[in-house]
């Protein structure tokens, strides 16, 4: 016997939601046109989110958009909600669309519970659709994975970052140790 599944677009996606078809407190993303179930967010989670948005903030606020998980249209069946993206300025701040991979600069995962999914799934996902630079936060580990150069097969170039490093995107130097401490 074959197992058959249905895979969703953007648009049906978003009519079950209308349609009150999910719970509303549940949090979901659609990664390649499945609907995924997306953990409940701890302290650990929350507190590398925060402090993630604060440094980025004071680093890029007056030349891009921080967008707080939030979802991303990758393609129509893929609209990830990453914990935190670095955007390229719009004046409509992304009210008449979601962003597209053309207009990310860099895109963050934190992780405690799911970091096999986050470095499996979602960030080969990122690389497929040309995304810059990602990084991929292990809060339990204490780590930062840097990732770039994209291409379809995955990120070229993988760098792993300690406390005692610095992270550096787009010409900027922002301390590991101040994003894990």
């Amino acid at each position: 016997m074959t197992v058959t599944t249905h895979k969703f677009s953007s648009e049906q996606y978003h009519l079950m939601a209308i349609a009150g078809v999910f719970v509303p407190e549940t949090r979901l993303e659609l990664i390649k046109g499945e609907i995924i179930k997306m953990s409940p967010i701890g302290r650990k989670h929350a507190a590398c989110v925060a402090k993630l948005q604060y440094l980025l903030h004071q680093n890029f606020a007056n030349r891009s958009i921080i967008w707080t998980q939030n979802s991303i249209m990758l393609d129509d069946g893929s609209e990830p909600q990453p914990d935190l993206t670095l955007l390229k300025l719009r004046d409509d701040f992304y009210a008449e669309r979601l962003p597209i991979p053309e207009d990310i600069l860099l895109i963050i995962e934190v992780a405690d519970s799911t970091i096999n999914y986050d470095r499996d799934i979602k960030i080969p996902l990122y690389a497929e659709f040309g995304i810059p630079e990602a990084w991929l936060i292990d809060v339990n580990n204490k780590n930062l994975i840097r990732y770039t150069n994209p291409n379809l097969r995955g990120y070229k170039n993988t760098e792993s970052l300690d406390g005692s490093d610095m992270a550096s995107v787009l010409g900027v130097e922002i301390a590991v140790k101040d994003i894990l401490g």
